[in-house]
């Protein structure tokens, strides 16, 4: 079992910077590729990001290519989404996913363990 908190989530301005963390516990954190995913109100949950057990390789939705970094730090059971030049259609519950391989990272029901989600708000 891994369990999974998130943190960092707000209300910021368009073009502002936020940085989401999620802290695990239980089960060896290095074990799982980590993902992170959101869900915005009366849409599908979707994709933003994810990286390999090692940190070795990372993957992004395209409308975050060039906007988010995810990084990890295993010492630290924490996963990290550094978010830049935010708009409000970044507004969703934001949500890390743990999964125990870095396979169709994309697809949500490749991860085992959710955490509770982190709201964050954009506005114009």
């Amino acid at each position: 079992q891994v369990q999974l908190a998130e943190s960092g989530g707000g209300l910021v301005q368009a073009g502002d910077s936020l940085r989401l963390s999620c802290k695990a516990s239980g089960r060896a954190f290095s074990t799982y590729a980590m993902g992170w995913f959101r869900q915005a109100p009366g849409k599908e949950r979707e994709f933003v990001a994810a990286v390999t057990k090692t940190a070795l390789s990372s993957s992004y939705a395209d409308s975050m290519k060039g906007r988010a970094t995810i990084s990890r730090d295993n010492a630290k059971n924490t996963v990290y989404l550094q978010m830049n030049t935010l708009n409000p259609e970044d507004t969703a519950v934001y949500y890390c996913a743990a999964a125990e391989q870095y396979y169709n990272v994309k697809n949500y029901r490749q991860y085992k363990y959710w955490g509770q989600g982190t709201q964050v708000t954009v506005s114009s």
